[in-house]
Formats: structure tokens, sequence, C-alpha cells
């Protein structure tokens, strides 16, 4: 599966996925309640309706984009930042386009993902092993959430987590702190299973039997869910 490309800026090429890539249990609770938004009529759902449980947890990891979609390729603009992302880049970014954020270096790893999730109105998720200024090996996992105003993706929501199998690590200047480059493991569209089954509920479609019952005539009826 190949991304989009616009004008000079590279096209990535990008898998098709479930929401099950998605290994973090907090991004995995910010998707599930994007996806129950997107069922009701099949598209991305308003930024104003996304009120998933326990987002004050989640402020320091999340960044929220305002997207200037008369742009080609569109601008996207920092609108706030985790103070988590802040001490990664080095400082802070409120008001500054992601793409003179991330600097030239980083941006052809980068703004084509973000690209990605606003021509296709679809979550996007990746995986880059970076390395901190002690040489450790830190994965860095980012999911981006699209929301739309008038049929357009108008905004999205980027969460950033962080994870080091080493155990510790140095956060500050990480996206900066060497010449090494991100070293992709996963980059994929969340474009199949789009929605959300809540635990112990049947699904629509499913096909249920009731058995047979004491003093019943013996047959059993068979009822399909729609």
């Amino acid at each position: 599966m190949r991304g989009f490309e616009w004008g000079g800026t590279i096209a990535l090429n990008f898998e098709s996925a479930t929401p099950s890539v998605v290994k973090s249990i907090r991004q995995r609770d910010l998707l599930n309640t994007w996806l129950r938004l997107y069922a009701r009529q099949q598209a991305a759902p308003t930024i104003w309706e996304y009120q998933p449980a326990r987002l004050e947890e989640e402020l320091s990891d999340l960044i929220y984009y305002a997207v200037d979609a008369s742009m080609t390729p569109p601008r996207l603009i920092i609108q706030s930042e985790g103070t988590r992302i802040s001490r990664a880049y080095g400082h802070t970014g409120k008001d500054t386009p992601l793409d003179d954020y991330v600097g030239p270096r980083l941006a052809p790893f980068v703004m084509p993902i973000y690209y990605e999730c606003v021509a296709r109105g679809l979550p996007v998720y990746t995986v880059a092993d970076l390395d901190d200024i002690y040489g450790r090996v830190v994965a860095y996992e980012r999911l981006l959430l699209p929301f739309v105003t008038d049929d357009k993706v108008s905004h999205v929501i980027a969460s950033l987590k962080t994870f080091c199998e080493d155990g510790g690590f140095e956060i500050k200047n990480l996206m900066r702190g060497n010449d090494a480059l991100p070293r992709p493991k996963v980059r994929a569209v969340i474009d199949r299973d789009l929605f959300h089954r809540t635990p112990g509920r049947i699904a629509a479609a499913d096909v249920i039997e009731f058995a047979d019952q004491p003093g019943s005539d013996g047959n059993s009826e068979t009822i399909e869910l729609n």
C-alpha cells in the first residue's frame, strides 16, 4: 500500500491495518473512542465531540494540530503540545507549523505521515526506533487521529509514546540529540475493522441459537442480529 505524494515530498509506503496494530493500552483507549464516533456515519468525527475518558491524564503525551487544507501539501499548525514532547524536541512549538518545528532533517520522515492521515481521513499509526544521547534504543509510537469540519480534515490529534526495553532513558533532546535518523518499524493506516466492539456485547450480524427449554416442543429458534 503506497502513501499519497504531495509535490516534491517523499511518498512513504503504508501497510493496511486493523486497530489491533496499536500496542499501547492508552493509545488503544484513545482510538476506541474515535472508532465509536466514526461508526455512526462511517466518517471521522468533529474534534468537539471527542471526549475520551481520563483525557487529562494523557495531555502530556498529546499534541493538537489545526490543518490548513487550502495549501498543497496541507499545513499543520501546532495548537498545543505535551511537556514530554517539548523535551524530546528540545523546545516548545505552539503556533508553529509542524514542518518548521521538526526541521529539514526530520521533515521527510515525519510530514508524509501527517499528510497521509489528512488525505485518508483515517487513523495512522507508526513505530520507529530512536537512540537517546547514551545510545539506548527507544521505541517511538505515534498515533494520529483525524477530525473534520464541513467534511474536510481540520484537526489532528497526535498521541506520542516512548518506550525503552532497557528501562530508563533520556528523553531530553531525544529527537535531536544525535546524528542517527529514526528507524521505521511500523507505518500503517488503520482502514480495516473500523468499529469498536464493547466487551461482552454481541456484534451485529452474529447468529445465536436458543437451546431447548424444559416443556418446549423441541424446536429451536435461530435469530440473526442486525
